[in-house]
C-alpha cells in the first residue's frame, strides 16, 4: 500500500455519521429517543452527547447518555471494547466516576453496525454509556492539591486494576500500539510530519535517550494495566465547599478507556504528569505534586523514578508528533487534535533544555515536602 493510500484508508477509518443517523441509532439499538443529540470532540472515533426524551418505560433512568461510536479499525476487535466496557463496570463498582454502561435491546453492551451498499459497506462498533457531570481539568485553574488528588487517583486506578480478571484481558497486550509508552521508537515513522525542524531534532534526541536508556530498564519497572490516557479532558472535577468555605474540585468523572493497554506503574504516572503540565502556569512544578499523591499509594522504586523524567518526554512526543500526523488526515479536526500542542512543544523544549537532573530535582524536592506534611 502507497503512503497516498495509506492515509486515504486512515481518513476513512473515523465514522462520520449525521447527527440524524446517531439520533436513530440511539432509538433503533437502544430503544431510547433523543431529544437533543450534539457531537463531542473526539480523536479518531465519533462522540454525540444524547438527551433522551422521558417516556412512561424510562422515567427514572439516566436523561444523559454519550453514544460512542467505535472507528474502523476499533470496531474489528470487538473483544477489546467489550473488555473496556467490563473493566468501566468493575471501577464503577469499586467506588471509582465512571459511566455506566447502556445495554442494547438484545441485551448486549456493544452492537455492530453496518452501513453503505455491497462492496462499500462499513461496519462500525457502537455503545452508548452514561454522561458524566462536570468540567474537564484543562478548563480550571489548577491547585497543587488537585495535582496531587490526581497522583492519588492514577494510583488507586493501576491498583484497583491488579484485581480485574477477565477470560478476554490478553486483548490488553497490544504490541504495536502508538499510545503505549513501551512504543517510543515506533514514532520514527511519523517524525516526517513535523518536517526539518527544531521540534523534530527534539524529538529525535529524546528517541534516541529512550532507547539508551528506558527500553533497557523495562523489565526492572513493575507491570500493570493501565488506563494510558489521564489527561486534562478525561478527567472531570465539580466544585465542592472545604471546611474553611473555600471552593475547591473534586474528581467527578473519568472518561475514555479506550488507550488502555498492559504497561507499568511509572508509565501512568508519567502520563498524568505530562498532561497536568499542558495548562499549568508553572509546568516544571506540576510533576511533584502528581508524584506526591501517586506514592501516597504506590512508591516508585529508584530505577522506576530514574526513568520518569524521559517518560514524561515521551509522551509530550506521542501526543505532539501523533497530533502533527492526525492533522494531515483530518484538517477538519485540527482544533481539537492541536490541543496539546499550544503549550506542549514549549514545556518539551524547556524541560530538555534545562536537563534531567534539574527537573528531576525540583519534582523530587516538591515530592519530598510532603512526607514532612508542608506541600511546595
Amino acid at each position: 500500500m502507497s503512503s497516498g493510500d495509506y492515509q486515504q484508508s486512515q481518513r476513512l477509518a473515523k465514522p462520520a455519521f449525521t447527527e440524524v443517523q446517531a439520533s436513530a441509532l440511539v432509538e433503533s439499538v437502544f430503544g431510547l429517543k433523543a431529544s437533543k443529540i450534539q457531537p463531542l470532540p473526539s480523536y479518531d472515533d465519533q462522540n454525540f452527547h444524547v438527551h433522551i426524551l422521558k417516556t412512561k418505560d424510562t422515567t427514572d433512568g439516566p436523561t444523559e447518555y454519550v453514544l460512542k461510536i467505535s472507528n474502523l479499525e476499533s470496531s474489528k476487535n470487538p473483544d477489546l471494547i467489550e473488555l473496556q466496557n467490563d473493566i468501566i463496570t468493575f471501577l464503577k463498582a469499586a467506588g471509582f466516576p465512571t459511566a455506566s454502561v447502556c445495554r442494547t435491546k438484545g441485551d448486549n453492551t456493544t452492537s455492530l453496525i453496518s452501513i453503505g451498499r455491497e462492496s462499500e459497506i462499513k461496519s462500525y462498533l457502537v455503545r452508548l454509556i452514561t454522561y458524566l457531570p462536570g468540567k474537564p481539568i484543562a478548563q480550571i485553574p489548577v491547585s497543587p492539591q488537585l495535582l496531587y488528588e490526581i497522583g492519588r487517583l492514577a494510583a488507586n486506578l493501576d491498583k484497583t486494576l491488579e484485581k480485574f480478571h477477565h477470560p478476554k484481558l490478553s486483548n490488553l497486550h497490544r504490541k504495536d500500539f502508538i499510545w503505549n509508552l513501551k512504543n517510543i521508537p515506533l514514532l520514527e515513522k511519523y517524525v516526517g510530519a513535523l518536517g526539518q525542524s527544531r521540534n523534530r531534532e527534539t524529538v529525535e534526541e529524546v528517541i534516541q535517550l529512550y532507547k539508551e536508556k528506558v527500553m533497557t530498564k523495562l523489565s526492572h519497572f513493575r507491570a500493570c494495566i493501565n488506563h494510558g490516557d489521564l489527561n486534562d479532558h478525561n478527567i472531570l472535577v465539580e466544585p465542592s465547599k472545604s471546611a474553611f468555605g473555600d471552593a475547591v474540585y473534586q474528581v467527578s468523572g473519568i472518561l475514555d478507556f479506550g488507550d488502555m493497554s498492559f504497561g507499568y506503574y511509572v508509565f501512568e504516572v508519567a502520563i498524568a504528569i505530562m498532561y497536568m503540565m499542558i495548562e499549568s502556569k508553572n509546568p516544571m512544578q506540576v510533576g511533584g505534586h502528581v508524584l506526591a499523591g501517586f506514592e501516597s499509594v504506590i512508591p516508585l522504586t529508584a530505577v522506576e523514578r530514574g526513568a520518569l523524567f524521559l517518560l514524561v518526554c515521551g509522551r509530550f512526543c506521542q501526543s505532539l508528533v501523533m497530533a502533527a500526523y492526525s492533522c494531515q488526515l483530518h484538517p477538519e479536526n485540527t482544533e481539537y487534535l492541536m490541543i496539546t500542542a499550544k503549550t506542549g512543544w514549549k514545556h518539551l523544549q524547556q524541560m530538555v533544555e534545562m536537563g534531567q537532573k534539574a527537573v528531576e530535582d525540583i519534582w523530587f524536592e516538591t515530592a519530598r515536602s510532603y512526607e514532612s506534611g508542608i506541600s511546595m
